[in-house]
C-alpha cells in the first residue's frame, strides 16, 4: 500500500530564527519547525536534556503518600513485595525499585506473575499467598490501576498497597494507600505519557529526598540515581511511549548508561545480542535488548529477565542472558508461523471491507499475539486485535493506527469481555470463545463508524524538503542532536523532489521476500540510496521521482559515504 505524503508548509521566517539562534544547519531548523518547535525558546527547551530539567517528582499525585508509606516500611523493616508485570517495563521497574530500596536499607521480595498460568495484573491467588507469607506492603509496578477487587482483598488481609502504573485509569480508583499514575485526574506532572519505569524513577527521586530530609544518609552514601537510568531507558523505549519531555531526558542519559554497560546483566545481554562496544541507541533497545527481556515473559518465566538484570556479577548474569536469547529465538519461530496464518485471515477480512481486524485461532501463543498484531498493522494499516484461544478462552493483544483510540473503542463494547485494559495505542483483553464472533462484529462496526478510507492509507510524514547540496556529514551529525528517536520523536524523514535516478535491483536472501532497490542519483552520484524490499518500484525511475528517506553515514573499507535509506518513492509531483 503506497503511503500518502504529508509535507509541512514552509515558514522560512521561523526556520531562519531557529537556525540563527541555535546555530544549526537550515535542514535541522526546518525539522524543528515542522515538529512544532517554532521559536528559538521552544526548540531550545526540546533539545535540552540536562537531568536538572526533570520536573519535581512531587508534582505527581500520590507520590508524597507513597514515599511516606515506604519510609515507614524502611524504619520498621516490614516485609515488602514488589509485584511487577511480565513485560520489559514491568521487569525493569521491579529491578529498579529493588535496587534502590536495597541501597537505602530495605530488602524486598519480588513477584512476577506467570503470563500463561496467571495472566496480566494482580490475581487473588497471588494476593492471598503473599499475605500468608507475611507481606505488609505490596507495591504494584506496571499494573494494578484496574485491580479494585484484588486490592480490596489485600486490604482485608492486612496489606497496604501502592499502585505504580501508567495505563488508562478507571472511573473508580482502587483502594490503595497511594496511586501513582500521571493519567489520573488531578495529577500535575507535566509529562503524562510516562511508562511505569518513569513513574518508578520519580518515586525513587521523591523517596530519596524524603530520606535526605530526615537524616537517613548521615554517615552513609546517598544512592546515585543516574546509574539506574539504564533500566528506565529499557522500559521507556520498549513500552513505546513518546520520547519527549521527561522521557527524552531519562532515555538520553539511560542510553549512555546502557552504552557504558556497568550493570553485569546489561553487559551479558549486549554480548548475547551481538551488540558491540559502540553507542546503544533507542533502536538497539527496541530491536535487540528489549525483545530478549520480553521473550522469557512471553513464553514462560519473566523472572529470568529480572534475575539477569539484578545479577551481582557477569558470571551469574551470562547463563540467564543466554536463556533469554534462546527464548527469543523460540519466540521468533512461533511468531513466524502465527504471522503467516494471521496475514491470511487479515487479507480475507480486508477483502470483505473490514476497517478493524479481529484475528483469532485455537492454539495461537498468547505471549506473541502483541508482536503479530503490530506486524499486521504495519502491513494492512488497520487497528488489529490478535487473539489466541486455549480451553475456550481467548487472550488477545491489540495495536492501533493514528486517529483511532483503541482503549475507548474496546471500552465501548467491553460487555463482551471478561477483562481488558490498555491505552489509545495498545491494549490487552480476555474474551470467552462463545462471545468472540459478537465481539469481532461489534469491533468492525466501531472501526467502520470512526475510520474513513483516507485514514486507512499509511502516511509518510516529511520533515523537510531538501536539496542535494544541503546533505553532508555535518548535517547528519546535527540531525543526531534531535535523538533519541522513537515514538513521538521519530528519526527525521527528508525528501528530494524531481530527481533523475538509475535503478539497480538486488536480490533478497530471505526466500519469498521482494528484492532491494539501489538508486544512483544524477544530481548526487556519490550518495548511496537503498530501498529495502522495494525492488518493484524500479519502473518508476523511467521518469523523474520524489524520494523520502532517512540519512546516515556508512563506512566500508575506510570509505565514508552518505547513505539515504529510502522510506518511500513516487513519481515526481509538481
Amino acid at each position: 500500500m503506497e503511503p500518502r505524503w504529508i509535507i509541512p508548509e514552509s515558514d522560512e521566517g521561523a526556520v531562519r530564527a531557529v537556525g540563527e539562534e541555535l546555530k544549526v544547519p537550515p535542514v535541522v531548523a526546518r525539522v524543528l519547525v515542522a515538529r512544532g518547535y517554532r521559536t528559538p525558546d521552544e526548540a531550545t527547551r526540546f533539545l535540552s536534556d540536562a537531568l536538572t530539567e526533570l520536573p519535581d517528582p512531587f508534582l505527581m499525585k500520590g507520590l508524597p503518600q507513597a514515599a511516606e508509606r515506604i519510609l515507614q516500611a524502611i524504619n520498621a523493616q516490614e516485609k515488602v513485595t514488589l509485584y511487577g508485570d511480565y513485560d520489559v517495563d514491568g521487569v525493569t521497574s521491579t529491578a529498579l525499585l529493588t535496587t534502590f530500596l536495597a541501597q537505602v536499607g530495605l530488602s524486598v521480595g519480588t513477584y512476577i506473575p506467570h503470563r500463561l498460568g496467571e495472566g496480566y495484573g494482580l490475581n487473588l491467588t497471588a494476593i492471598e499467598r503473599l499475605a500468608e507469607d507475611g507481606t505488609r506492603l505490596l507495591i504494584t509496578l506496571d499494573c494494578g490501576i484496574t485491580s479494585h477487587a484484588e486490592i480490596s482483598r489485600a486490604n482485608e488481609l492486612g496489606m497496604d498497597v501502592i499502585v505504580v502504573d501508567h495505563h488508562a485509569v478507571p472511573e473508580v480508583m482502587p483502594p490503595a494507600v497511594a496511586v501513582l499514575n500521571p493519567l489520573q485526574p488531578g495529577c500535575d506532572y507535566p509529562t503524562r505519557w510516562l511508562c511505569a519505569g518513569g513513574v518508578t524513577f520519580n518515586l525513587c527521586m521523591g523517596l530519596r529526598k524524603h530520606l535526605r530530609e530526615r537524616g537517613h544518609f548521615a554517615g552513609r552514601q546517598e544512592p546515585n540515581l543516574k546509574v539506574l537510568l539504564d533500566l528506565v531507558a529499557l522500559g521507556t523505549v520498549a513500552d513505546v511511549v513518546p520520547l519527549v519531555g521527561a522521557n527524552r531526558v531519562l532515555v538520553t542519559h539511560g542510553l549512555k548508561e546502557l552504552s557504558a554497560g556497568r550493570r553485569p546483566g546489561v553487559r551479558a545481554l549486549k554480548d548475547v545480542a551481538g551488540v558491540g562496544e559502540g553507542p546503544v541507541t533507542a533502536g538497539t533497545v527496541g530491536f535487540r535488548l528489549g525483545p530478549r527481556i520480553n521473550a522469557a515473559g512471553r513464553l514462560d518465566d519473566a523472572s529470568v529477565g529480572l534475575r539477569c538484570l539484578l545479577a551481582d556479577d557477569y558470571e551469574a548474569a551470562l547463563p540467564l542472558a543466554k536463556a533469554l536469547d534462546e527464548a527469543n529465538a523460540e519466540r521468533q519461530e512461533i511468531e513466524r508461523r502465527m504471522l503467516n496464518a494471521a496475514i491470511e485471515q487479515a487479507a480475507a477480512a480486508v477483502e470483505r471491507g473490514a476497517k478493524g481486524l479481529v484475528l483469532a485461532s485455537e492454539g495461537w501463543h498468547p505471549g506473541v499475539v502483541g508482536i503479530v498484531a503490530s506486524r499486521i498493522v504495519e502491513r494492512f494499516h488497520r487497528p488489529t486485535i490478535v487473539i489466541g484461544v486455549h480451553d475456550g478462552v481467548g487472550k488477545g493483544s491489540a495495536r492501533s493506527i493514528e486517529g483511532f483510540h483503541l482503549y475507548d473503542a474496546i471500552h465501548s463494547i467491553s460487555h463482551h469481555l471478561s477483562r481488558f485494559g490498555g491505552h489509545k495505542a495498545a491494549a490487552g483483553l480476555t474474551v470467552e470463545l462463545s462471545r468472540l464472533d459478537a465481539f469481532r462484529a461489534d469491533f468492525e462496526q466501531v472501526a467502520a463508524a470512526q475510520l474513513d478510507d483516507a485514514q486507512l492509507v499509511p502516511r509518510c510524514r516529511i520533515d523537510a524538503v531538501v536539496q542535494p547540496s544541503e546533505l553532508s556529514e555535518a548535517t547528519v551529525q546535527a540531525l543526531k542532536a534531535l535523538a533519541p528517536f522513537g515514538m513521538g520523536n521519530p528519526e527525521p524523514v527528508l525528501a528530494l523532489r524531481g530527481e533523475r535516478a538509475s535503478p539497480r535491483v538486488l536480490g533478497n536472501k530471505l526466500p519469498g521476500e521482494p528484492g532491494h532497490l539501489k538508486l544512483t542519483l544524477a544530481s548526487a552520484p556519490a550518495f548511496d540510496v537503498i530501498g529495502f524490499r522495494q525492488a518493484e518500484k524500479a519502473a518508476l525511475t523511467d521518469a523523474p521521482v520524489d524520494l523520502a528517506f532517512k540519512v546516515d553515514v556508512d563506512e566500508f573499507r575506510g570509505v565514508r559515504r552518505l547513505a539515504l535509506k529510502l522510506q518511500s518513492l513516487r513519481a515526481a509531483t509538481p
